[in-house]
């Protein structure tokens, strides 16, 4: 039976629904972020009918104003005092780690890619494996921190492991974001056979990652200058001014094919190393807005799971689940070695980094929305979905686990 819902109340059940759902994968001691993405899975409209096809089709605008909010929010990590605080290790060992991932997820995909994505009409094999393996890859990167501090707290755990797993987390969503926007525009370039030189090839990325970061320069100085001249006490003021500049930067760098995603994450960049009111804006942020933008945004996330390619994509899953790991261990230790760190941190640091969630959706999103990629973007949105829940779902199991070897757990395990 087909129900016609009024949009507005069809909207409330979606932040009902994921409340809910949330608060129920607290209380099951799993991250918010599973119950919202359960959530979002029982309103599908291949699933149930409560949620109309076109509402989820048309729902772009909420999921790109929830991404602008959340890289402007990963921008504010960076402020330098304390990016260097961190020390060679952390930069050295999030470098490796991130791009091992990265390169090791490209090459295991474009392996087993031809076994099990079947090519699309009009295009041949090679321009359907090799820019799906470009974009596993740097969905690859990105690490979610929240499930692995929840068992550093649970446990009171503290050490040079837990120090560096919570560094490293905190920093490669910022080289996750880099390696996406260079394998968006390569993978974008050969499903559309742009035919270029070595230059241009070199050239079009660089342009639009350095037209992004001068985007987000600009709009972040365009904020210290309206806070600077019309600020006024009240947390109301310092919400709307965020959204609506993050919102301006982000459609603006749609508007000149530029980043989007880089651009919002450079002006929080801008703005937390250079406003003399920072610790209040990103902390008013976390605080009343940070929640309603994470239920809105994974349990629409949920919804976008499409089921007819969901059983295909199973097996894929479990070789991208394999392959990132096999990354993420292999760089930890080759940039843990080079950094001259301790055995254990090069040892139990990538059992801390499994965790996905957060920004890598929002990536995967942003690739259906892109009608390049609308014969895999199903198939990578089904593998990312799948590949969170299992990572949200084991990450703290394994986390708990190599902490409990670096023995930096101060409560019984």
């Amino acid at each position: 039976m087909n129900i016609s819902l009024p949009l507005i109340l069809v909207a409330g059940i979606i932040i009902f629904l994921g409340l809910v759902f949330g608060e129920l994968a607290v209380r099951l001691r799993l991250p918010k972020i599973t119950g919202y993405i359960f959530a979002g899975i029982l309103l599908n409209p291949g699933f149930t009918n409560i949620v109309p096809q076109s509402f989820v089709r048309h729902a772009e605008i909420i999921t790109d104003v929830a991404l602008s909010f959340i890289t402007f929010s990963i921008g504010g990590t960076l402020f330098y005092p304390r990016v260097k605080s961190l020390g060679r290790s952390i930069l050295f060992i999030t470098l490796f780690e991130a791009e091992c991932a990265f390169f090791v997820v490209i090459a295991g995909m474009a392996a087993v890619a031809p076994f099990f994505l079947p090519s699309a009409p009009g295009h041949s094999s090679f321009w359907v494996y090799l820019p799906f393996a470009l974009l596993m890859g740097a969905l690859a990167s990105p690490t979610d921190p929240s499930a692995t501090l929840a068992v550093t707290h649970e446990y009171k755990a503290s050490g040079e492991v837990t120090s560096t797993i919570m560094g490293v987390a905190a920093l490669d969503d910022v080289t996750g974001i880099m390696n996406y926007s260079i394998a968006m525009v390569v993978a974008q370039a050969m499903v559309l056979h742009e035919h270029v030189s070595a230059l241009a090839t070199f050239f079009g990325p660089v342009g639009v990652i350095f037209g992004a970061v001068g985007l987000g320069i600009l709009f972040g100085v365009i904020f210290l200058f309206v806070m600077r001249l019309i600020y006024r006490e009240g947390e109301g003021f310092m919400i709307v001014a965020v959204f609506a500049l993050t919102i301006l930067c982000y459609g603006m760098a749609r508007f000149l094919h530029v980043e989007e995603l880089l651009s919002t994450m450079t002006m929080g960049m801008v703005v937390v190393n250079f406003s003399p009111v920072r610790e209040e804006i990103f902390s008013v942020l976390e605080r009343y807005t940070e929640e309603l933008v994470f239920v809105i945004f994974f349990t629409l996330s949920g919804m976008y799971l499409n089921f007819s390619v969901l059983g295909a994509s199973l097996v894929l899953v479990l070789f991208f689940i394999v392959f990132r790991f096999a990354g993420k261990a292999m760089g930890v230790y080759a940039g843990a070695r080079l950094a001259r760190s301790s055995d254990k941190v090069r040892k139990y640091t990538a059992g801390g980094l499994i965790p996905q969630g957060g920004i890598v959706i929002g990536l995967a999103l942003l690739v259906k929305a892109n009608t390049a990629f609308s014969h895999i973007s199903d198939m990578i949105v089904s593998i990312i979905i799948g590949a969170c829940v299992i990572h949200e779902l084991v990450g703290p199991i394994l986390a708990r686990f190599s902490l409990s070897r670096a023995q930096e757990l101060h409560k019984d395990a």
